[in-house]
């Protein structure tokens, strides 16, 4: 007893002076005496709402100090000083939010920029190319956004599961081909949602460290995924040998995967659409309906050598359904929560989380294929698989080409 009492004690003890520490720190500086020599603030504009005759900026503050707002100037060309009012008040606290509301009579389609400046005198702005109001909640605009994502994620899909009858009758060397296309294209997933997330993350204010956050979104996918399928394994009983349940099991984990990466896609597609940073919708629809049509394809290739039907060791029609709700339907709340509740700290995790996904994903199948083939013989390295794999890659870069609006 009084050995693990003296363990906790030398576990407690580093603690304990290190709070004693920072302490004496805080209250004293620890003798040291730095003068910054301007004052430190910074002011990130997190959404610009257009209302009528209204413009409203999200803002917070990311400094190290409170901040207080003193001024706001609105224009292009020419700026000038503008009344303004601060919810809940002009001073900010450290990582606090306020909003800036401007009674001003903008024009649809305009570029402005506002200018927001502290008392201290530093100046903070953001531009906006074009104007165009914002869209409130509302059960019109909400389904609206529900359709696109409707449009954009969830028909690609089931357009892509229409494909499996002819699937089912592709020869081995052919499936080989199939499964390994899969791997291209969710390797293209998992890389462009990468590029994405650090692209935003780029944009991130400095405290919310924008590269850390997707380091904690691929942990927890690719930790969660590999912890949750290892526990489904062991929970199923002769896993090895009912190879429907295991392709089964695989195709709901590219289902997944492919749904995180739709819902990452879903925050930036809805948020773009609600700036009116997208002139040409419908060609934006139409480009994401053909680059995710193979989206469909990835999510059945595992169960492609599966029975259809009912009863122990099949694929039912019900699993094919599911299968394309879990791939397709996040888009929708993606697009919503783009549109409505924007949050770029969210977006670029929800990318992390979905880059995580697909590459665990593409590590189960190169898993499955190492088990299925020759001892000792790398999965990809075949003409057939490899052939695959690369115009997997060439299929999603192709189908990309359509969404430059």
């Amino acid at each position: 007893m009084k050995s693990r009492l003296l363990v906790w004690l030398s576990f407690l003890a580093p603690l304990v002076l290190l709070g004693a520490l920072l302490v004496v720190f805080y209250r004293s500086s620890g003798g040291l005496r730095f003068e910054a020599p301007a004052p430190v603030e910074q002011v990130a504009f997190e959404r610009v709402v257009f209302l009528p005759d209204e413009i409203v900026a999200h803002v917070r503050n990311v400094g190290p100090k409170e901040v207080t707002l003193s001024q706001v100037q609105v224009g292009w060309l020419n700026r000038a000083s503008w009344e303004f009012t601060v919810e809940p008040s002009p001073t900010i606290p450290r990582l606090a939010t306020a909003r800036v509301r401007i009674p001003y009579p903008w024009t649809e389609g305009e570029p402005y920029e506002i200018v927001l400046f502290t008392a201290a005198g530093l100046p903070f702005s953001h531009k906006i190319e074009v104007a165009t109001a914002t869209p409130l909640f509302s059960a019109q605009s909400f389904w609206m956004f529900s359709m696109l994502g409707v449009y954009v994620g969830v028909i690609p899909v089931f357009l892509g599961i229409l494909w499996l009858p002819f699937l089912r009758n592709l020869g081995e060397r052919s499936y080989g081909f199939l499964i390994s296309l899969t791997i291209g294209l969710l390797v293209f997933l998992g890389v462009d949602a990468l590029h994405d997330g650090f692209e935003q993350a780029g944009e991130l204010p400095g405290p919310f460290q924008g590269v850390a956050l997707i380091l904690v979104g691929l942990s927890i996918s690719l930790l969660g995924l590999f912890t949750l399928t290892r526990w489904l394994e062991r929970r199923r009983t002769g896993l090895e040998q009912q190879g429907s349940s295991s392709a089964l099991l695989l195709a709901y984990l590219v289902a997944f995967g492919i749904g995180v990466h739709n819902l990452g896609e879903g925050l930036a597609i809805g948020g773009a659409y609600a700036l009116g940073e997208i002139a040409t919708g419908a060609l934006l629809i139409v480009g994401f309906m053909i680059h995710n049509l193979t989206e469909g394809v990835a999510v059945v290739a595992p169960i492609v050598r599966s029975r259809l039907g009912k009863g122990e060791g099949t694929v039912s029609w019900l699993n094919l359904l599911w299968l394309g709700l879990l791939a397709g339907l996040p888009t929708i709340f993606g697009t919503s929560l783009g549109a409505f509740a924007p949050s770029p700290v969210l977006a670029v995790l929800f990318l992390a989380i979905g880059a995580g996904a697909v590459f665990q994903v593409v590590i189960e199948i190169l898993s499955q294929m190492k088990r299925g083939g020759p001892p000792g013989a790398p999965a990809l390295l075949t003409p057939a698989n490899l052939a695959g794999f690369l115009a997997g890659l060439a299929v999603m870069y192709v189908t990309g080409l359509f969404l430059a609006v």
